[in-house]
């Protein structure tokens, strides 16, 4: 969006505002102290509550960021995306990832006429069937056995994805309930430890391997895929590989050469990145084989919920938009190259991984859509850890070192809720009171005053200060 935006007024604006604070030195505190704007500054949507009153905006700059996206006409381009227009102009491709969770009823066309949605079903009703068959033991393997352990291959997003929604749903009480006595591991690396590691404790008469590769021709996933193939077939026969492999590609013929027969693919489409395609065969394959399709169906209904927002709503009350314009404001004209994903829940860990690639692979760009070269750097380096993990390690820099905007996401409840007797919390109120109370120790900081007032000796006080102001985040509950 900045690449487009360099020449606007809004643009122009932003930058003098950014110089102009370096220069001043706004702090949090004194920000955090303007009821009016931190009120402007928290918007809830379905239950979800972003709190980005600690970001170092001034309320000057807040009308700004949204005059920035009528600049580069944002609400058009998500217009163009939802319409099916080639947006991804350089392989002149549709950009519709939202179809792969749209309700069956709905219409959504690719750039060539073709509603997509239809599509989509006729996939998620073919998944349907064959992992209700493999549940419910219907299906089996060469021996006659049920196939109770999958494992799923693939690298990138063909396995970011899928894996961060596996690990969500693990303790989601549906969820585990569902995939009782049922296995789902991931083999990505092509370090044969991997390979150890994901078929440690399978037996080959009872597992089901799921190849994911658009191409076919992915080289790791290939490797792997030959490699699980020989696993299975030194135990059970070539001929066992039709009844213990399938495939989630777009390459039939590759497939079938393999040994994977063609009623055993199961296929998307060119317009699904593969950064965003864990709706899609790539994931919901080895979900539903895990959890059931209602429990994916779930989720995809969740997804959904989230395109019909992003959609529907204007800037000022748009989750996505809001921390777009956030995140530009914060890497492109505050110019922090960093930022911190800090969910405040076990179940989330593998939420850094997922958005590494999800935003780094987006934004890992040097030049602009028509190619000429950007003017500055594009996109923050994410990392990240659950809380409170996090917090016994890097967040020392963090409160007392760099400046490192981070994005702290919490649960009201837990999906495994603990209460002891005779503690004074349940375990989960003591995860979120560390939740509260870490942006704000990052927003105002603690000063020498402070610390003399609580009675640190003065030879550790300049140890115990945190910097004021530049610890900014989101809260997102």
């Amino acid at each position: 969006m900045l690449a487009t935006a360099e020449k606007t007024k809004a643009a122009q604006l932003l930058a003098t505002a950014a110089s102009a604070m370096a220069q001043n030195e706004v702090h949090l505190r004194d920000l955090m102290s303007d009821e009016a704007r931190c009120t402007k500054m928290i918007v809830e949507v379905d239950g979800m509550i972003l709190d980005f009153s600690r970001q170092r905006i001034p309320t000057e700059v807040l009308p700004q960021l949204f005059d920035l996206w009528s600049e580069v006409d944002g609400a058009s381009k998500i217009q163009a995306m939802k319409s099916g227009m080639a947006i991804n102009s350089t392989e002149d491709r549709s950009v519709l990832h939202h179809a792969l969770r749209a309700a069956r009823e709905s219409v959504y066309r690719d750039k060539d006429g073709v509603n997509t949605v239809e599509l989509v079903w006729e996939v998620l009703d073919k998944i349907k069937a064959f992992s209700d068959k493999v549940r419910s033991g219907e299906w089996v393997g060469a021996t006659g056995k049920a196939l109770t352990d999958v494992v799923a291959i693939g690298i990138g997003g063909s396995y970011l994805g899928p894996e961060f929604v596996y690990e969500a749903l693990r303790t989601d009480k549906a969820a585990r309930e569902a995939a009782g006595g049922r296995r789902l591991r991931f083999l990505a690396n092509v370090d044969p430890i991997d390979v150890a590691r994901a078929t440690e404790g399978l037996d080959p008469e009872t597992t089901l391997v799921v190849v994911v590769s658009k191409t076919f021709t992915t080289a790791e996933t290939m490797l792997n895929a030959r490699t699980m193939r020989e696993w299975i077939s030194k135990k059970l026969g070539s001929d066992a590989v039709a009844k213990h492999m399938v495939a989630v590609s777009t390459n039939t013929a590759k497939v079938v050469e393999f040994g994977i027969g063609e009623e055993n693919i199961f296929g998307f489409w060119n317009w699904v990145g593969g950064r965003y395609s864990v709706c899609s065969a790539v994931g919901v394959v080895p979900l539903a084989l895990q959890y059931g399709f209602e429990v994916v169906a779930d989720f995809l209904s969740g997804a959904r919920a989230m395109d019909d927002h992003f959609f529907s709503a204007p800037a000022q009350a748009n989750l996505p938009v809001l921390m777009g314009l956030v995140g530009v404001w914060n890497a492109s004209y505050l110019g922090f190259p960093t930022r911190a994903l800090l969910p405040y829940c076990q179940a989330l860990l593998k939420l850094a991984p997922h958005i590494q690639q999800v935003d780094m692979e987006s934004n890992g760009k040097r030049v602009k859509v028509d190619g000429s070269e950007l003017q500055g750097d594009a996109g923050p380096v994410n990392f990240g850890e659950p809380g409170t993990n996090g917090q016994h390690s890097f967040y020392q820099l963090m409160h007392q070192g760099r400046v490192v905007p981070a994005d702290f996401i919490g649960f009201k409840e837990s999906q495994q809720p603990v209460e002891l007797e005779g503690e004074v919390v349940a375990n989960h109120d003591e995860l979120m009171s560390n939740f509260f109370a870490q942006p704000d120790a990052l927003a105002f900081g603690k000063t020498a005053e402070e610390c003399r007032a609580q009675g640190i000796p003065e030879n550790l006080v300049p140890h115990k200060v945190h910097r004021r102001s530049d610890r900014r985040g989101f809260s997102f509950l």
